[in-house]
């Protein structure tokens, strides 16, 4: 081999180990671009979710600003129900109703409760027993007397507004 055979052959060595570096390097700077695509992708995911807790806290703003009006609107009906002194008012888009929910019992000292409580105001269960709450709320009804060991609460008188759909939505389609 002559010295400008050994010479062009250490050139081309050379030629080829650059540009194995450089294909390295390319596929390197791929990589990094890839890298620099996932962190763009995140940075859009937690601006859209930014965006949406935004968009979020809006609506329960509005909401609440409505579900106030609401709330007074529903005050006046109860206002005249209960003026009224009707129990059902029947209306074109909706219905007034008042009822008193039923007495509740509770038992506040199961030791004296169950020193004297009959047979009615037990539920029996092998190995435990426990208070029937309506076996008591009849034993009260018929004898007028409240076990030991139990207290009544009275029910309240509870106002609900029930809307007629199908009014409601008659009327939003021919707006």
């Amino acid at each position: 081999m002559t010295e400008s055979q050994n010479f062009i052959d250490e050139l081309l060595n050379e030629a080829e180990v650059k540009e194995q570096q450089l294909t390295l390097a390319h596929y390197d700077l791929i990589i990094a671009e890839i890298g620099r695509l996932y962190d763009k992708i995140e940075a859009t995911v937690r601006e859209a979710e930014s965006e949406i807790q935004i968009i979020n806290d809006w609506a329960l703003n509005r909401n609440s600003k409505t579900q106030d009006k609401i709330n007074l609107l529903e005050r006046k009906l109860e206002a005249y129900i209960r003026e009224s002194g009707q129990k059902t008012i029947e209306l074109a888009h909706g219905t007034l109703k008042l009822r008193k929910n039923p007495d509740k019992v509770e038992v506040r000292d199961l030791e004296l409760f169950l020193k004297n409580a009959g047979q009615e105001m037990l539920t029996i269960i092998p190995e435990s027993v426990k208070p029937n709450l309506n076996g008591i709320k009849s034993v009260i009804r018929m004898s007028g007397k409240i076990p030991d060991g139990v207290e009544v609460i009275a029910g309240q008188e509870e106002f609900s507004v029930k809307l007629n759909k199908e009014v409601y939505n008659d009327a939003k389609t021919e707006a």
